[in-house]
């Protein structure tokens, strides 16, 4: 093929990768379920655009009052706020950020700068990237107003800050691929991160009980931080404020150096994913031992649940222990219930802002209802090519997707239990009333979710792997479906709950609660009978989507 035609020019060659994605894209936007996924997430991406505008006015007001108070090396501290961000974030949310595909993107003929090149665009392309460089052009804006002189060091540090950035975060996102291509690697690292994500809410009641014996010993340990990306961009625009040439060309350096080391270990990583690198596992040889097999006959007997219904719980249990993070899920409602009693509860660290035992109950009824409840939008995450199975089974969807719900409804009973009992044991009985009431809300909240949670689940289903990190995000649609849902019946609990308050009568809630949990079940019987037809209606979007 070199003898035919001449390879195009690096630029030339992202420009035709550029255009290929965006055709693809275009072309895929012909599904009607991929225009409500797009939907979806632009509908998401509003509520975190405003987060966005409002921290880069904090940070353009933060810049412009560092300048114009003379303290320009507290700068330090919003650079260090956006590296922070811009390398953790990413790993928080490695479901949702763009996945460099050097596996696809090694059938078009590029070369190993464009390839590279491409790498680092994929780079600038996540959430955190996006969003750490709208601030940063704030700090310039802000810098600009307070002190048009030092604008042109400014946006030299800044340039080297983001290159700076980019190369580090796709260099630990790539060291991290490797290091968790192996399922024991995942299952630990996942293990780590879930219970750090969990300490961290520890941390404040830690500062306000140890914080003050604990500040003089971080300000000491401080300057052993100034090599570090956030020091070295504030020290250089301090120098440059101050005049100190010397000193700003040092913390040019330092960011020159983290950029151009960071950018050689990245070369050699994307050089070996060039050459064919392919990385994953293979399951060891297992020799199969034959076992005598007890003959079962079951016998559907009148009242009971059928066999395909227990057949179903029981697969949703086996997919629950092997997924590692959906299984460390379980300890984070108990453990919640443990730091909020704590931070909040009487007796508190917090003394002046704790809260009532009555107001907790129903909080932690919603926050159970939130974290456990959502995965049932995306019922059939995980089934893959196992979605043709149903189909070709002697077996009815609503028994498939009656199984999957009380599954997930039990699950969700054992983890608001068990709150409620660590809830009783710090902070006493309720009182017969609000448990009751809550109970009764809880019912309620979860049965009046699995009808339409049954619906975005055959009409805008999302392929996920177990044991896989990169890529696990549901439907657009699912989430802000799941968000509408759950903000309108946390309102409607909240409404009932506060009208036996206004009322005086503490039994209202639950006799309401009875009356809605009632009307909820009825119209769930009713939707489970629709659900075959739709499950037919949507075959081709199930197996397309799930096989792919």
């Amino acid at each position: 093929m070199a003898d035919v035609g001449k390879l195009p020019g690096v630029f030339e060659q992202i420009r035709l990768v550029a255009g290929v994605r965006w055709l693809m894209l275009k072309h895929s936007l012909r599904r009607k379920n991929n225009v409500w996924d797009l939907i979806g997430m632009i509908w998401v991406g509003f509520f975190t655009a405003a987060l966005v505008i409002g921290l880069a006015f904090a940070f353009y007001f933060g810049t412009y009052q560092f300048l114009t108070m003379h303290r320009a090396s507290w700068l330090a501290l919003l650079f260090w706020g956006i590296f922070l961000w811009w390398q953790v974030f990413p790993v928080f949310v490695a479901g949702f950020g763009s996945n460099f595909e050097f596996a696809s993107l090694l059938r078009f003929p590029l070369s190993r700068r464009a390839f590279y090149l491409l790498g680092l665009g994929y780079g600038l392309s996540d959430f955190a990237a996006i969003s750490s460089i709208v601030w940063i052009l704030c700090m310039i804006a802000g810098a600009a107003m307070a002190r048009p002189g030092v604008l042109p060091a400014m946006v030299l540090v800044s340039f080297l800050f983001v290159l700076t950035n980019v190369t580090v975060e796709r260099l630990i996102g790539s060291w991290m691929e490797k290091i968790l291509a192996k399922r024991k690697s995942r299952e630990l690292f996942l293990a780590l991160f879930v219970m750090g994500m969990v300490s961290m809410n520890f941390l404040n009641p830690a500062i306000q009980k140890y914080g003050h014996g604990a500040r003089p010993r971080i300000a000491e340990l401080l300057p052993y931080l100034s090599w570090m990306p956030g020091s070295l961009a504030g020290n250089a625009v301090g120098a440059a404020v101050s005049a100190n040439v010397h000193g700003y060309w040092l913390g040019m350096g330092g960011l020159f150096t983290w950029a151009l080391l960071s950018s050689a270990f990245l070369w050699q990583r994307f050089a070996a994913q060039y050459s064919g690198e392919m990385i994953s596992e293979s399951a060891a040889p297992v020799v199969l031992k034959r076992r005598a097999r007890k003959q079962i006959v079951d016998v559907e007997r009148p009242g009971s649940l059928s066999p395909q219904v227990l057949a179903v719980m029981e697969k949703e249990f086996r997919y629950m222990i092997r997924n590692g993070f959906a299984f460390l899920q379980l300890l984070l409602p108990p453990i919640m219930v443990v730091f909020f009693t704590y931070q909040f509860g009487p007796g508190s660290v917090l003394k002046e802002h704790s809260l009532k035992p009555a107001v907790f109950f129903p909080g932690v009824l919603g926050y159970v209802i939130l974290i456990l409840l959502s995965p049932a939008y995306n019922s059939f995450a995980f089934e893959g090519k196992g979605i043709q199975t149903y189909f070709m089974a002697p077996v009815r969807f609503q028994d498939v997707l009656l199984g999957k719900n009380l599954y997930l409804a039990a699950l969700v009973g054992f983890e608001f239990t068990l709150s409620l009992a660590l809830l009783i044991w710090r902070l006493g009985w309720p009182g017969a009333p609000m448990f009751l009431a809550t109970a009764m809300a809880g019912v309620f909240a979860v049965v009046g979710q699995l009808a339409i949670a049954n619906w975005s689940s055959l009409s805008f289903p999302k392929k996920m792997e177990i044991g896989k990190m990169k890529g696990q995000r549901n439907s657009g649609v699912s989430v802000w479906t799941a968000f509408g849902v759950q903000i309108v019946l946390m309102s409607v609990c909240a409404v009932i709950l506060l009208a036996g308050k206004w009322t005086g009568n503490v039994w209202l809630p639950s006799v309401a609660f009875v009356a809605l949990t009632v009307a909820a079940f009825a119209g769930y019987a009713a939707s489970l009978k629709a659900v075959n037809g739709l499950a037919e209606a949507k075959k081709e979007v199930l197996i397309e989507t799930l096989t792919r």
